[in-house]
Formats: C-alpha cells, sequence, structure tokens
C-alpha cells in the first residue's frame, strides 16, 4: 500500500483541537484539505504527522507549539494610544485588524482597550499553543 512522501499531493480530513478540547478547525462537512508533502503549505508538525499514512489511516498527533505556529512573543505586542485611532474605529477586544506599516499589512488582534490605549497582539491566535489533531488520510496522488 502506498504511503506519503515528501512530493506527494495529499487530501486530509481533519479535526484541530486545543488542550482544553474545544475545536478550533475541521474539515468535517467541507471537502479534505489539499496539499503538497514538503512544500510548507501547512505547519511543519502537520506535515510530519502525515508522512508515512496510507490512503484510509486515521491517528491522533499532539504538535507542540514550536512545530505549529511558534512560542507566543511578547516582541509582537504593540500598545497604541487610543488618539491613533480615526474617530469612527471603536476598536473592542478579539477583533482583529489590518495593519500597514510601509508597504507591509498585517492582522492584528486587538487584546486590550481602554480610554488611553489599545493593545495589539501581533502573533497567530494559536500562536503558544500545542495542538491535537485527528487525522484520516483520503488520498494520494
Amino acid at each position: 500500500m502506498q504511503q506519503a512522501r515528501p512530493g506527494d499531493t495529499v487530501r486530509v480530513h481533519y479535526t484541530g483541537t486545543l488542550k482544553d478540547g474545544s475545536v478550533f478547525d475541521s474539515s468535517q462537512g467541507r471537502k479534505p484539505i489539499e496539499f503538497t508533502l514538503g512544500s510548507g503549505q501547512v505547519i511543519p508538525g502537520f506535515e510530519e504527522a502525515i508522512t508515512g499514512m496510507a490512503v484510509g489511516d486515521t491517528k491522533t498527533v499532539t504538535i507542540p507549539a514550536a512545530e505549529a505556529y511558534g512560542p507566543h512573543r511578547s516582541d509582537m505586542m504593540l500598545e497604541v494610544p487610543r488618539a491613533q485611532f480615526p474617530p469612527n474605529v471603536q476598536p473592542s477586544i478579539g477583533e482583529q485588524l489590518q495593519v500597514s506599516q510601509g508597504e507591509q499589512a498585517f492582522v492584528v488582534t486587538v487584546r486590550e482597550v481602554d480610554d488611553e490605549r489599545v493593545v495589539l497582539d501581533g502573533n497567530h491566535p494559536l500562536a503558544g499553543e500545542d495542538l491535537t489533531f485527528a487525522l484520516e488520510l483520503v488520498a494520494i496522488r
């Protein structure tokens, strides 16, 4: 039976959960995710988990934060004076905003808001989290 290896394009059904059991993403009810092993299209730990699986195989793996979205970095937190926001923008905790710096644009999450300041978090929302995936390899080509 053929096993998935770097260079193969695979289709995978998955359900991703956090330590507390909450689901952060799933392909259930949708088409399986498709990517080429070794191309860097998905987090490294996810690719490693699929490598060596055969069509129809299932398994559950926990990917440490370092092999997922990395640690939560304090240098990615930014405190901005509230006065720098346009009057029509009312940031709220958990809201995602697009911020531009020169020609670069990136997404940040609002972590704190008060009358004087807004704290923005440039980390990926899953940074610092160990991720558990229930996987099923659906196809290899």
